[in-house]
């Protein structure tokens, strides 16, 4: 993990490294992330910082896996950290709607229903790496837009 930069950044500092769950492990590291960045930063900020975030994933990601002879290893968590922080963003400010949203992204990652499982398979490299992420936070977003719309 430390012989590269893109290495440290995939594997998500180290939350790549926990035995059993480093989806779920990286998935958490994006809960103090937002924590700290959100209040600090402006939501077109918040938005921009993503987006750099999503390419240096996409780098770091395919040289990752290059160097691993695995283009999707299990301990490249950039891709979830990325794809919360997202759903976060978009996600009520209290910790019920972000523990729903935490279980809903892990199940939806986890699972990977149409058409997530088509581009995790389909789409190689880092861009794939980061992409089917992205999908399954647009359905957590959605079952979580519908609650919220049920709730009120």
């Amino acid at each position: 993990m430390l012989r590269h930069p893109a290495h440290l950044l995939a594997f998500g500092f180290g939350a790549g490294l926990v035995p059993g769950a480093p989806g779920t492990a990286g998935t958490l590291l994006a809960l103090p992330l937002f924590w700290l960045a959100q209040p600090r930063l402006a939501a077109v900020e918040f938005l921009l910082l993503l987006a750099i975030m999503f390419v240096a994933g996409v780098w770091a990601c395919e040289k990752t896996g290059r160097a691993l002879g695995m283009p999707d290893h299990g301990g490249m968590v950039w891709d979830e950290i990325v794809a919360f922080l997202l759903v976060l963003f978009f996600t009520p400010d209290s910790m019920y709607w972000q523990a729903f949203a935490f279980l809903l992204f892990r199940l939806f990652d986890i699972l990977k229903p149409p058409p997530i499982r088509y581009f995790d398979q389909t789409l190689k490299g880092g861009f794939g790496v980061m992409f089917d992420d992205i999908i399954a936070a647009f359905y957590t977003l959605l079952v979580l837009a519908v609650a919220k719309a049920l709730l009120e």
